[in-house]
């Protein structure tokens, strides 16, 4: 496995549970905790924004936001069955012009990447072990918002998050999901000069909206 976990992550997220989620999505639209995001991010500009959308998955909230009047998105996707499906999906929508795509893990990649308007990383942090790397990176490229889905720092969630790791080992799998300190993720956010402002939540999910002052 590499240091990020990508391997596991790659192994995890494959073509079936890329389209699985893509005909979730079309069935359903968003799930709740994307729409939660896209809601707190869309009580802000969003007309001519651009967007980085890290860890993007299939690239629901790219099209969401581009829907709304976005100007442009960058899509980073470390699961190559993932960004196959979402560039497919953009180009159904009408979108492939308006989207760049780039495969790999955003922290090796960062320094490549230039800043966005709007940021997000919707459950993507607690696939990834290192917290002050993927939040503190992503938070420098925010130049207004930076949103945030990870799961609450409560004792229900790591006990979750215990027994859905110990089935990955059981069953030899890399992968490993993360249940990150909220209070470490706000530090994080702050020493790059973004503020929550405006949040929501799930029994599990914390979903955060933070602002550049």
């Amino acid at each position: 496995m590499d240091a990020c976990g990508c391997n596991g992550l790659t192994a995890m997220f494959d073509r079936r549970i890329a389209e699985r989620d893509r005909d979730r999505y079309h069935r359903h639209g968003p799930d709740r905790t994307t729409r939660m995001l896209l809601d707190l991010i869309g009580r802000h500009r969003v007309g001519g924004a651009t967007v980085l959308d890290i860890g993007a998955g299939i690239g629901v909230v790219d099209r969401e936001l581009l829907r709304a009047g976005a100007g442009h998105a960058v899509l980073v996707e470390a699961s190559p069955a993932y960004l196959q499906v979402a560039r497919q999906e953009a180009r159904e929508a009408g979108v492939l012009d308006r989207v760049t795509f780039i495969d790999g893990d955003f922290v090796a990649l960062a320094a490549d990447i230039g800043p966005a308007d709007i940021v997000t990383l919707d459950r993507v942090v607690c696939c990834y072990p290192d917290v002050d790397a993927l939040v503190g990176l992503s938070a420098a490229r925010a130049s207004s918002l930076c949103g945030l889905v990870v799961p609450r720092d409560r004792w229900f969630a790591r006990a979750a998050v215990r027994i859905l790791n110990l089935g990955s080992r059981l069953r030899g799998r890399a992968y490993r999901t993360y249940v990150h300190p909220n209070a470490r993720i706000d530090a994080l956010a702050a020493a790059n000069g973004l503020w929550p402002r405006a949040e929501g939540a799930t029994f599990i999910w914390r979903v955060v909206v933070y602002e550049r002052r």
